[in-house]
């Protein structure tokens, strides 16, 4: 049985952290995406999103973990995912008005 190496779980972990922004948005920003329903939605998945990206964050390094213990190489992509994931997940919890504050002056057009 071939095991895991953690990328499946690191890139969901991404994803899911990410969702996480939409309740952080500005108005203008969201309204010029057409994502205000979406950010209303997901401002009350918020801690359930952020819940989901620490199981995978977990998920993906107990699986890094056994690969290491059954002698199998992990792949570089998969570590660096893994600790990308990990940075974007505490990111988005430790400082979400920050970062959708970057997202917004990106892609305002300023």
């Amino acid at each position: 049985m071939k095991q895991g190496t953690g990328v499946s779980a690191s890139l969901m972990a991404i994803l899911s952290s990410v969702a996480t922004i939409g309740c952080c948005l500005p108005l203008g920003f969201a309204a010029a995406l057409g994502a205000g329903a979406a950010s209303v939605f997901l401002t009350t998945l918020r801690p359930w999103l952020l819940g989901l990206s620490v199981v995978l964050l977990g998920l993906g390094f107990w699986q890094q973990h056994r690969a290491k213990q059954c002698s199998i190489r992990g792949r570089l992509i998969g570590n660096v995912l893994l600790w990308t994931a990990l940075v974007v997940v505490l990111g988005m919890i430790l400082f979400p008005q920050e970062i959708s504050a970057i997202i917004a002056d990106r892609f305002s057009g300023k």
